[in-house]
């Protein structure tokens, strides 16, 4: 395995202040496209919160979400008292890794801006999805009713399964190397569609052309079946007990198992970043010679 794909550090603190010199490590190592591995960061779990580690709470969803924004937890169902106290082990969720992102990237300071939390119980590996939604299958993050109109897509990932099993993800090559390869099939999107997709509210925001390319890219690879087969990839994994960090908007990557995952998102402006060259945005801007952000979006 490349060294420069998973970078390890050893911190077993959530609150722990961290050297320039491992501030530094960390934020060229994230912009450069590398997975931040902490193996020894756990998120435990109170006593109270441990019935929650069962698939069954999950309701019709692969996931249960929470927006720490709005405080709106969905995905589940049950009592109350149940659903406050899940409610409560999300919010911690998604107020330890905002904090740690800020002890860990400074630089960012008020521009990483905090999104939605998930808690995933249900085993991945043989879930029935469609081609475009399997997540077993190698692909950067895009979503096709939630543009991000360009902003990053930074995800902290904590593997708190109770029986010890590690998450197998598998991570394939540099983004600019997928995007060469695809970038033949990438198509236009159709006159007026963007438009009428935010008009009816089947998108929750207008689909910029970054939006429209990066799904482009997301739905093609998935779709190919030879480059999912024989393309560059690495597999690893993420023991119990341990926590990652990673752009997945720009780091390829597939899960082929792993049960009982917390996940948050944050959202970054292209401009807050150390190395905006390096981002999807401005890679794409280049391969097709054009904006793909502006203005006038409608």
């Amino acid at each position: 395995m490349e060294e420069s794909l998973i970078i390890q550090f050893d911190t077993e603190n959530w609150d722990l202040e961290f050297t320039k010199e491992i501030q530094e490590k960390a934020i060229e190592g994230l912009e450069n496209g590398s997975v931040l591995f902490f193996p020894k960061l756990n998120f435990p779990l109170l006593d109270e919160e441990k019935k929650f580690l069962d698939p069954a709470w999950v309701s019709g969803a692969k996931n249960i979400s929470f927006d720490p924004r709005s405080s709106t937890l969905k995905g589940v169902e049950g009592k109350h008292e149940d659903l406050k106290l899940l409610s409560g082990l999300l919010k911690r969720y998604a107020d330890k890794t905002r904090n740690f992102l800020h002890l860990l990237f400074p630089f960012y300071g008020s521009s990483l801006k905090i999104a939605r939390t998930s808690f995933r119980p249900v085993e991945i590996s043989g879930r029935p999805t469609s081609a475009r939604k399997d997540d077993t299958r190698l692909h950067v993050d895009a979503f096709p009713s939630s543009p991000t109109g360009g902003e990053r897509i930074l995800r902290v990932f904590s593997n708190i399964n109770p029986h010890g099993k590690p998450r197998n993800w598998r991570i394939g090559e540099p983004f600019q190397n997928y995007l060469k390869h695809l970038l033949p099939q990438l198509s236009p999107p159709t006159p007026g569609k963007r438009f009428f997709l935010y008009l009816f509210g089947i998108t929750k925001g207008y689909r910029s052309l970054y939006d429209h390319y990066m799904l482009e890219l997301h739905d093609k690879g998935k779709l190919d079946l030879q480059y999912q087969k024989n393309s560059p990839q690495v597999a690893f994994e993420f023991p119990a007990g341990s926590t990652w960090i990673v752009f997945t908007d720009q780091v390829l990557h597939a899960v082929d198992k792993g049960q009982f995952l917390l996940e948050q998102t944050f959202h970054i402006k292209v401009d807050a970043l150390k190395h905006p060259e390096k981002s999807p945005l401005k890679l794409l801007e280049t391969a097709l010679n054009k904006k793909l952000i502006t203005a006038d979006t409608f």
